[in-house]
């Protein structure tokens, strides 16, 4: 069976150009946000005539939007409040406070977009680098707390490619103690998805990954296509 016969598209009215809808794949959740606003930012992040300040800016935008769908399970607590008027039913973020994991070094240019929506999540740093010969995924610097116990983790990395990278770090986020962990990605490929849920497959771990467009496939160099090209790259430059 080909990878695109792997993905299902859901969405509730098939006659809507922007409906966020969810991949069907055994073992990870994936919703894929269709929004116009959604669509006309990444459409600028894809043009190659878009200069880095531009890109870093829609880059933080688009994130925080993603982050909306993905932080719908965020973990909150009962509370009740006294408004001016009566006392008020709500309720509060829950401790221990999610932990938001960007992959180095493009995933820092996601990180503002993400904390302005969650102000009191805890940040940990995960530089992973891919050999661009192998394609693996390796570890080169963490800054993460030993003990993950019972934390929801949310993972940032731009592109899910051939999905080693992003692999390698849920993987390694569970190793610590993590129940619960959410990747946030601009672009995804289906050759990643299909690693991504074979990877993880009857882990019995929740894994859901969102993102703004699943595109075509990867070329031989293991680059998304269309894409947008290197993000890191387009984010901070050639270094």
């Amino acid at each position: 069976m080909c990878l695109s016969d792997q993905i299902v598209i859901k969405s509730e009215d098939a006659t809507c150009r922007f409906v966020p809808h969810k991949i069907a794949l055994p073992d990870m959740e994936t919703l894929v946000v269709d929004h116009p606003l959604v669509a006309h930012k990444l459409t600028t992040l894809r043009d190659v005539r878009t200069d880095s300040p531009t890109f870093r800016r829609l880059a933080d935008e688009l994130v925080t939007l993603l982050a909306y769908e993905a932080t719908r399970d965020v973990r909150v607590a009962d509370v009740t409040v006294q408004t001016p008027v009566a006392p008020a039913h709500g309720v509060r973020m829950a401790k221990p406070y999610p932990l938001v994991v960007p992959i180095l070094r493009a995933g820092l240019g996601m990180l503002d977009g993400m904390t302005r929506l969650l102000p009191t999540a805890e940040v940990g740093f995960l530089g992973m680098i891919r050999d661009e010969e192998t394609l693996l995924a390796e570890t080169y610097a963490t800054r993460l707390p030993d003990d993950l116990s019972g934390r929801q983790c949310y993972v940032l990395d731009p592109m899910l490619a051939t999905g080693g990278t992003l692999a390698a770090a849920v993987q390694f986020l569970f190793d610590r103690g993590a129940v619960d962990v959410t990747a946030i990605c601009l672009l995804a490929a289906p050759e990643g998805l299909a690693y991504m849920d074979k990877v993880f497959a009857n882990s019995g771990r929740p894994i859901r990954l969102v993102t703004a467009a699943v595109d075509d496939q990867l070329n031989d160099s293991g680059y998304i296509v269309p894409g947008l090209g290197d993000a890191g790259d387009r984010l901070y430059g050639v270094v």
